[in-house]
Parts: C-alpha cells; structure tokens; sequence
C-alpha cells in the first residue's frame, strides 16, 4: 500500500517516457491492464509516478526505490527521491517562507511548499520565523502542516519531578493552562493555577518538572522550588510596594489571587511566602487589610 506523507520503499512496475510508475513491492510487476467489464477501476493496484529527473540511472522493472509520496499542484500523487524536512507522526522546526490570504507556506525542502492553515495557527507568524509543526493529511486528503501539537507529541518521558527541562510554548488555553513541547518531542503543560503571566507561543525556556503523570505527561513550571524563590519574591513584593504604592500597599496576603497574579505576577501562596518572610524580617507591618514598609 502507497502511503502519502511516508518514506517508503516502492518497486518500479512501468516505465514511461516522463518516469516510472512505482507500485507495492509485494505486488507482481506485470503491467497494468485495464479494469475489464464490470470491473472496478478502484480495485486496480495503486500507482504513484516518480518523474523522469529523479529516477536513478540503469533502473529497471522490479527494482525496489525509497521514496518520499506527498502531492503535486493537481493533487495528484507524486514520489520523490529527495528527503523532506518532516514526514508523518514528526514534529518539526520549519522556516515561513511565505504568507498568504489562506495561510502559511512553509519550506520543507521539496520544490512545493507545505501549507499551514490559518486555522492550525496557534500563533501570530510571519515570514522567516522557524516554527514548530507537525503534517496532517486534511480533509481533502492533501498534506498540510499544524501548529496544534497535543495529538503528535509523545508521552513517558526521561524526565523525573524536579529534572530541568527545555521546551518551546506552542499554545496558550483559558481552561487547562500553556501547552509545551518539551525537547520538541514530549508532551508538557503548565497547567492553569501556575501560569504566572503570558506566554509568547514559539518562545523557547528552561523549566522545572513539577510532575509526571500516570499517562506520562509532564508538568511544568518556569519557577524554581518555594524554598529557593523566597528571597527573590520577597525582593520583587517590597521594590512593587516601595515603587509603585509608595510604601503601602492597600491589600494583604488575604486579597483575591487574581489580583495577586497581576500586580506581582506571583501565585497567591508564593505571595504569602514572602510576605511572611519579610514579617519575620521586620521590614514590613499588616494593619487593616494593608501591607506598610517598615
């Protein structure tokens, strides 16, 4: 069986004056004939055409040949010898090398660009940008590329809580958090209650494993465990009071964590760490729903 967006090994089954048709190579090498009366052309043995320019010189019927199968403009099956940039089940960096009124064009390293649906953007792009995607046959049973990683990404992962891992921001979601590809290759997320401020998708950043689940998914977070980020939130919490609320800030460690979030950028408990140390630290007093500078 062909299979379109996959390397494979076909065998040449009919020569041509423009190439050679290559077919299965478990099937029989004679020509194909014509579906006689009655005949379904569909039960016909599939044939793909490797044009004249890349078959290897001295070929010959029943030579087995590796190739890539994907289509040409008219939609119609093509192989060739040369290797694309990405193929079926991958994740790949791919260059923008066009944009246009219905998406994308991605170089790939074949002569026809890869589409990127303007519905597959998980993203702002532009022209020259290496993004990270993944290819899909579509609807229309052509090729296209996808920003929408989550299907592609493999679970069970090397990693280990509190390993330090690289991954690149591929979607920002309301309901379940920021989505990464950890390594370009594992599935990843900063699940909601931990994003602590906007992510750019295609932003590449070092993160810590907060967790792996039973189905092998990692949890991540950009910051570092509680014990550690004390004295640095502590720092951030009193320069935010001094600077922006002239030593007095007019709430507490009891406001609203969505408040929290958008004035320091920090998550309610890590707030209230570090308002706790600098309590301890006699650098600031609570009175009546206020925090002061001492």
């Amino acid at each position: 069986m062909i299979r379109l967006g996959e390397i494979q090994e076909l065998k040449i089954v009919r020569k041509v004056d423009f190439g050679v048709y290559l077919g299965d190579p478990d099937e029989s090498t004679a020509e194909r004939k014509q579906p006689g009366r009655g005949q379904n052309r569909d039960e016909q043995p599939q044939r793909v055409l490797l044009p004249r320019k890349e078959v290897p010189e001295e070929s010959a019927i029943g030579d087995i040949i590796e190739v890539f199968v994907y289509k040409d403009s008219k939609d119609r099956l093509i192989a060739t010898t040369a290797e694309p940039k990405i193929t079926m089940g991958q994740v790949k960096r791919l260059r923008v090398a066009e944009m246009t009124k219905i998406g994308a064009f991605l170089d790939w390293g074949l002569e026809k660009d890869l589409l990127l649906p303007f519905r597959e953007m998980t993203g702002e792009i532009k022209a020259g940008d290496e993004i990270l995607v993944a290819l899909y046959i579509d609807k229309s049973e052509r090729l296209a590329a996808t920003m929408k990683l989550y299907p592609y990404l493999k679970l069970h992962s090397p990693y280990q809580t509190d390993d330090t891992v690289k991954g690149t921001v591929y979607e920002n979601t309301e309901n379940f958090g920021v989505f990464v590809a950890v390594d370009d290759e594992y599935s990843g997320l900063i699940p909601k209650k931990d994003v602590l401020k906007t992510y750019k998708v295609g932003e590449t950043l070092d993160f810590r494993v907060t967790g792996v689940k039973e189905d092998g998914k990692l949890d991540l977070s950009t910051r570092d465990k509680a014990y550690l980020e004390i004295n640095s939130d502590a720092e951030a919490v009193l320069s935010v009071i001094r600077e922006d609320y002239s030593g007095e800030l007019p709430f507490d460690d009891k406001a609203d964590p969505e408040r929290i979030r958008e004035v320091f950028g920090l998550s309610k408990a890590a707030f209230k760490r570090a308002v706790g140390h600098l309590y301890k630290e006699r650098i600031i007093t609570l009175a009546e729903g206020t925090i002061r500078v001492l």
